[in-house]
């Protein structure tokens, strides 16, 4: 990136580490160059794990630049531009985590001369050009890093002593040495979806109901009776099979026919967790390795910024949809058609739309969701082309016609002979649905990888591309009053527990904290209370595939006994509960956004830490057993216990 940057400030001399010409020196760092300091270089104390010793706390945080040769020899050679130079602009990646990582360097270098900053989100030549037209000073971006520092220090606060109390105080002693119960602000509260969901599923007991439905001309209708119990309308076969026989020989009647056209608007634009979902769905991809495509993608500059939390896009990318559309037509011939339309307003048979569905301001920030840049998609991997796929005809089908349908829906009725303990009446529904115009579904009517809605809340099993699912699903025509004839069946069926999480699903639970949201809006409002960043979660997901807290079978995520034991041992609601970490990611946007300050932030950081480490230190789970003076003192439900009840310890205490 930063030699392609050079390329167009025209820097083309290479020296050792950065590029120089035109005025400038272009360099680059690789990954975090500096990270916060360990705890013993702040008190030496602290090198020991050591409860007495807990909370650590340093007065100020200081930062370092990694131990690592290659690390160190990249550092010293920006140090030396840095000294040398009369500006420096930041060119890194153009949110959060980027303005940390580029803003610890020229901090740690000393850097006494004005910085500028660079803000784009594509890598073509045009936009940097247009970006360094308009470079804007690192004052602008002060809220950006105060969040990005506070996410740090936050994680370094609770995760170093939670993890060093927890260890000390529950794990387990090992051949060697005990293992470490690591403790984050965003895995553990994500490990503990994963446990309470497996939970669910292992504690599920299935109920046993009956399906009541009846067949009239060829068409199956469904009983819509009061539920008896729960959700589920017949508990009993002898009370269904009651209802047949009441039914059987009277008329089946229909009361109304409803027809109802409507427009179905194009699948939203990808941020990055709904690629992640899709491409986890359709392709098994990791959130890493999606995210890792995407990226890879941004760099190659077919695509725009991946690291985005928005399905909308800024007016003021409306004029350059043209010539995006024409930079892909020779490998997506779904674009043709929209070449000939004129951007000019979105109004009149010769304009490209312009839909408050996909353009509105006032839902962009920094950035805007991920489309293709216009450049050609030459050299690209097979999977990366997979990903590209997903993404540019996304942006295609925002340009079609909506999709227009004819709903039907049919009620009818049946009057069982009188009987006690029976319904008067006995409702039947049925609902049909026909494709009267396809509009943005034939872009994707004959592509195999990208399917036309985004598949939220599916599970493995409902993964079909809805354009296949999308047939015409019409009914005969009926009419009200007619009558007849009808066959009513009774099938038994068993309720079914939740299902295991999967990457898709998690990363849907970990956007909502934890809530299931099939409602696109009301997921968009509930953003604010994720937990974790969408440039983060990936990571969060692959630290408790390292640590071994959870493992993948197939598609599905299931915690480990370790996992589901450290779950059970954390004490403090904050640590596990998505929502309550929710409200914290929320407070980072707002100080992002100027609407809470970082001292409040680190405030309260400190105080939850101490807290944390307080309520450890006073559990008694861990002591020595003060009756047999032999087992340790366990947590269980509502009471401590010794470890050796088997053996006949008596020792029991409530909380």
């Amino acid at each position: 990136m930063g030699r392609y940057i050079a390329s167009v400030l025209g820097a083309e001399t290479k020296h050792d580490g950065y590029m120089e010409g035109n005025g400038y020196c272009v360099s680059w760092t690789f990954g975090h160059l500096c990270a916060l300091l360990d705890p013993h270089e702040y008190d030496e104390r602290w090198k020991g794990w050591n409860m007495s010793m807990l909370p650590m706390v340093p007065q100020r945080f200081g930062i370092k630049v990694a131990p690592d040769e290659g690390v160190q020899k990249q550092f010293n050679i920006l140090k030396d531009l840095i000294s040398k130079a009369s500006e420096v602009i930041n060119c890194g990646d153009a949110g959060q985590e980027g303005e940390l990582i580029q803003r610890w360097v020229y901090q740690k270098a000393g850097c006494r001369v004005p910085v500028k900053r660079l803000w784009v989100s594509s890598l073509t030549e045009e936009a940097i050009r247009e970006g360094f037209q308009s470079l804007r000073d690192q004052s602008d971006y002060q809220l950006l890093y105060e969040a990005g520092l506070m996410r740090a220090i936050g994680d370094w606060l609770l995760g170093m002593n939670a993890t060093r109390a927890y260890t000390l105080k529950y794990a387990r002693t090992g051949a060697n040495d005990k293992q470490v119960l690591s403790i984050g602000r965003v895995q553990t509260p994500t490990l503990a979806l994963i446990v309470k969901r497996q939970r669910e599923i292992e504690h599920f007991v299935p109920k046993t109901y009956w399906d009541l439905k009846t067949k009239y001309r060829d068409t199956l209708f469904s009983a819509q009776l009061p539920a008896e119990e729960d959700e589920y309308p017949i508990m009993s076969e002898d009370y269904g099979r009651r209802i047949i026989d009441s039914i059987l020989s009277q008329p089946f009647v229909v009361t109304s026919v409803e027809k109802k056209k409507a427009a179905e608007g194009a699948p939203r634009l990808f941020d990055l967790t709904s690629l992640q979902v899709e491409c986890n769905r359709k392709f098994s991809f990791s959130a890493d390795e999606t995210l890792k495509l995407i990226q890879s993608l941004y760099e190659k500059r077919v695509t725009t910024y991946p690291r985005v939390d928005t399905t909308f896009l800024s007016e003021d990318i409306y004029p350059k949809v043209p010539g995006t559309l024409r930079g892909i037509a020779d490998f997506f011939p779904q674009a043709q058609p929209l070449l000939t339309l004129k951007a000019d307003g979105g109004k009149g048979s010769g304009s490209l739309p312009k839909s408050k569905k996909v353009f509105d301001n006032k839902k962009v920030t920094d950035h805007h969701a991920i489309i293709p840049t216009g450049q050609r998609p030459d050299n690209l991997s097979a999977d990366e082309m997979k990903v590209f796929r997903l993404v540019a005809l996304r942006f295609i089908a925002a340009f079609y016609p909506d999709c227009q349908v004819s709903n039907t829906t049919v009620l009818a009725e049946v009057k069982p002979l009188p009987a006690d303990g029976l319904p008067d009446l006995v409702p039947f529904k049925v609902t049909g649905r026909e494709i009267i115009s396809p509009g943005w579904r034939e872009v994707f009517a004959d592509d195999k990888t990208a399917s036309a809605k985004d598949g939220d809340n599916k599970s493995d099993d409902d993964s079909a591309d809805d354009t296949q699912n999308a047939a015409q699903t019409s009914l005969p025509s009926f009419r009200k009053g007619e009558s007849g004839a009808h066959e009513p069946l009774l099938q038994e069926k068993t309720t079914q527990p939740p299902k295991y999480y999967t990457e898709a699903t998690l990363l849907r639970a970990m956007e909502t904290a934890g809530r299931t949201v099939e409602n696109e809006e009301l997921r968009d409002a509930m953003k604010e209370n994720g937990i974790g960043r969408p440039s983060t979660r990936a990571a969060i997901i692959e630290k408790l595939f390292q640590r071994r807290y959870i493992v993948r079978e197939r598609k599905s995520l299931r915690a480990t006994e370790v996992g589901v034991r450290l779950i059970d041992t954390v004490l403090s609601p904050l640590l596990k509960s998505a929502e309550l970490t929710g409200l914290w990611e929320r407070k980072l946007r707002q100080i992002e956004h100027g609407e809470y300050t970082a001292a409040q932030f680190l405030d309260e950081l400190k105080q939850m830490t101490a807290d944390v480490v307080r309520e450890v230190k006073e559990d008694k789970a861990g002591m020595l057993c003060p009756v047999c003076r032999q087992g340790r003192v366990v947590r269980g439900r509502t009471r401590y216990g010794c470890s050796r009840w088997r053996e006949g310890c008596t020792f029991a205490a409530p909380f």
